[in-house]
Parts: structure tokens; C-alpha cells; sequence
């Protein structure tokens, strides 16, 4: 595509081009992580304990979250900077957001950089577990219950959505290595091969789904059949997010000779029903399931509890309503498309970035409820229908 060919950017990816937004969303996830392990902490949940992270070896050192912020503050620095460096000698002109490329795309190459530098004052302890987890779970690996196997299933549920986030990310690089594009120009989608794209929004999906098989074989040693199943119903939640992944980047560029007579309109239809049953099914399972919550069993009337909710809880009443609209609200987001009011969410690259940042923030907020939901567990068991993700006894401990 020549320059002349190039769709022209809109004012929002003038002020904050395409790196950029992927970097913001990047360095919100430590924000989030740090405002998590506070707020927990203050409601008398120990996040590190449950991860198997080290404890503090005295009441003088820092708490676990004051380290997180401080690697949060260091990622942003650089960010406001070039940000700032970057407006500067734009000026909101479209050619020089195109030429200067190269400073958004290398606060990206910084902040792996510092994710990775051997320096002790940048939460090094943390940075390295970060690394150490990420490089077992990129291929679906679990650890042990006793060593971390929680902390393991928190941020590969954390990747699924960022998975999005993942694919733009690539997508920045292919556009800068790219001969004939920038990374700050309209995003290319199809930027390399049709199938690297798709494969990397998938890819976390898939890492949980081996993960939950990991779990089903390790408790089938045990004899347990019915906790298997349950692992085996939580592999079949993620293997519905691939007929929507596919779908939909087959319909972006649609051509009627490789579906031999699928209609575009046909093959719309079918990514709507495949988005209903894996949203219902995600919106299901974080609450029954994840949470813990009595929303869609015989028992969410009990007197001893609020309706839908459970006995024991850390968080006011009002907290767990909220948090069961906001997740059903984001999860089927996609719906928007059919609202005339809200149809530019995705169809403009200023409501796809609303769009991924409400999803991050939904898994920030879920993570508030699961991470409860496991300490009650590990207090009193896990609930005599819920399994599923609780550390388990006797054998299952000792596998």
C-alpha cells in the first residue's frame, strides 16, 4: 500500500497512536496487580501466601504491593516522557506521527527491558517470579498445588484477557519491521500471515485449556471422577472462545471462495451464536464457579446468606451485585455492534481501545472475588459443589 493509499488517522490516533495504546494497557495490568495485593491485604487476605510467593522475612520490609507499585511507577515514567517527548515534535501532524514511529515503538522495547534488567531496586524478586511463571505457563504448564499452582491459573486467566492486547502487540511490531508501513498508521490486522494473528489471540485460551487438562489427569490419579469432570467442563469454556476467534478474523477478510457458498451474512450469524455460548458460559462460570457465588443454583434463596451470594464473604453485600452486572455487562460487549448508539465502539480504534481496557479492567475486578473465593476455600474447604480450582486434599496435595 502506497503512502498516498494509506487511510488517513483519525485525532485519537493522532494524540495517542497505536504503540501507545498497547503500552498503556500493558503497564495498567501492574497498576491493577498493585491496587489488588492493597486492597486484599486490607481485608485481611494474604495474596502472596496463597500464590506461594516468599513471605517478608520482617514486619520492616516493604509489603508485597508497595514493591509492585514501585515497578508500576518505573514502567510509567518512561511512557509519560515519551509520550510527552512524542507530542512535542509532532504536533498533531499526521506525516510526523507516521515518520517518528520509532519513538512510540521504543518505549515498548524499554519496557521489556526493564522487565528483564538484573537490578535489585527495580523489584527484581518479583520481576523474576513474573518471568519464571510466564515462561511455565506459555506452554500451558501448571505447577504443583505447594508451589504456586494459584498463582500459575491467576495469570494465565489474566493472559486470556490481554489476549487481544497480545495480538496488537504483534501487530505494532509486524507494522514497524514492515517496509511499507508505520506502526503509528491505521493498525493492520492482517499484518503478516492470515493465521499468526488468530493464533496469538488463542494462544492464551489454549494454555488454560492444557492447564485444565493437567488438572483433570491429576485428579483422575486421585479416583475422584466427579472433580475431573468438572475440570473437563472448565477446558470445554475455553475451547469456545476458537470458533470466535476463528470467525472473526475470517470475516475480516471475507472472500466467498474459501467458504464455497458461506455467505458473509451466514458466517456473521454463526460468530453471534458462537459469542453467546462462550460469553454465557465465561459470565457462568466466574460466578458459580470462580466466585463461588449461589447466583445460579437451588441454594441462592438460603436464608443464610443474600440472595445469590454465599455465607462467608470478605466484602459488603452491594460489592458482589456490582461486580456480577459489571461482568455480565463486559462480557457481552460484543453486543454493541448491534446498538446504533454504540456501533462505533468497534468500528473506531478509540472504542476498541475502551473496549480492551473495560476488559482488562473486568479481569482486575474479578480477581478481587477469585482470590477470595480461594482463601475461603483454603480456610474451609472447598464448597461441596465447587471443586474445581481449590487446593485439594490427601492425594491430590501429595501428587
Amino acid at each position: 500500500m502506497g503512502p498516498d493509499q494509506r487511510p488517513q488517522l483519525d485525532g485519537f490516533s493522532l494524540i495517542l497512536p497505536f504503540p501507545y495504546r498497547v503500552a498503556v494497557i500493558l503497564v495498567a495490568g501492574f497498576w491493577g496487580w498493585g491496587f489488588n495485593l492493597q486492597y486484599l491485604l486490607k481485608a485481611n487476605i494474604d495474596v502472596p501466601a496463597l500464590i506461594r510467593y516468599p513471605p517478608r522475612q520482617s514486619p520492616n520490609h516493604e509489603p508485597h504491593h508497595a514493591s509492585t507499585y514501585r515497578l508500576a511507577t518505573l514502567l510509567t515514567i518512561p511512557l509519560l516522557l515519551s509520550i510527552l517527548l512524542f507530542w512535542a515534535v509532532t504536533h498533531g501532524s499526521y506525516e510526523l506521527v507516521e515518520k517518528l514511529d520509532f519513538i512510540p515503538q521504543s518505549y515498548l522495547f524499554i519496557f521489556f527491558i526493564i522487565l528483564v534488567l538484573p537490578i535489585n531496586r527495580l523489584s527484581r524478586s518479583g520481576r523474576h517470579r513474573l518471568l519464571i511463571t510466564l515462561r511455565r505457563v506459555s506452554i500451558g504448564g501448571l505447577a504443583d498445588t505447594q508451589n504456586g499452582k494459584f498463582g500459575d491459573i491467576l495469570l494465565a486467566d489474566a493472559l486470556t484477557s490481554y489476549a487481544k492486547v497480545l495480538g496488537d502487540l504483534f501487530v505494532t511490531f509486524c507494522m514497524f519491521f514492515s517496509p511499507d508501513s508505520h506502526s503509528t498508521s491505521k493498525p493492520d490486522r492482517y499484518c503478516g500471515t492470515g493465521y499468526v494473528l488468530p493464533l496469538i489471540v488463542a494462544a492464551p485460551s489454549i494454555i488454560r485449556l492444557r492447564q485444565c487438562l493437567i488438572e483433570y489427569v491429576r485428579v483422575r490419579r486421585t479416583g475422584s471422577r466427579r472433580a475431573g469432570g468438572q475440570h473437563l467442563a472448565n477446558a470445554l469454556k475455553y475451547s469456545t472462545a476458537f470458533p470466535v476467534i476463528i470467525l472473526a478474523a475470517k470475516l475480516r477478510n471475507y472472500s466467498p471462495l474459501e467458504f464455497y457458498g458461506w455467505s458473509e451474512m451466514s458466517l456473521a450469524r454463526l460468530l453471534t451464536f458462537f459469542s453467546f455460548i462462550n460469553s454465557g458460559y465465561s459470565f457462568y462460570w466466574d460466578v458459580s464457579k470462580d466466585w463461588d457465588l449461589t447466583l445460579f443454583s437451588a441454594s441462592r434463596g438460603d436464608a443464610e446468606h443474600p440472595y445469590g451470594l454465599r455465607r462467608n464473604r470478605y466484602f459488603s453485600d452491594r460489592m458482589y451485585y456490582w461486580a456480577i452486572a459489571i461482568d455480565l455487562v463486559i462480557r457481552f460487549s460484543w453486543l454493541c455492534t448491534f446498538v446504533p448508539n454504540l456501533r462505533w465502539l468497534p468500528e473506531h480504534e478509540s472504542g476498541i481501545f475502551v473496549l480492551m481496557f473495560l476488559e482488562v479492567a473486568r479481569r482486575w475486578m474479578w480477581v478481587f472475588f477469585r482470590v477470595e473465593a480461594e482463601c475461603i476455600r483454603n480456610d474451609r474447604g472447598p464448597s461441596p459443589d465447587d471443586v474445581l480450582l481449590g487446593d485439594f486434599r490427601g492425594k491430590l496435595d501429595a501428587d
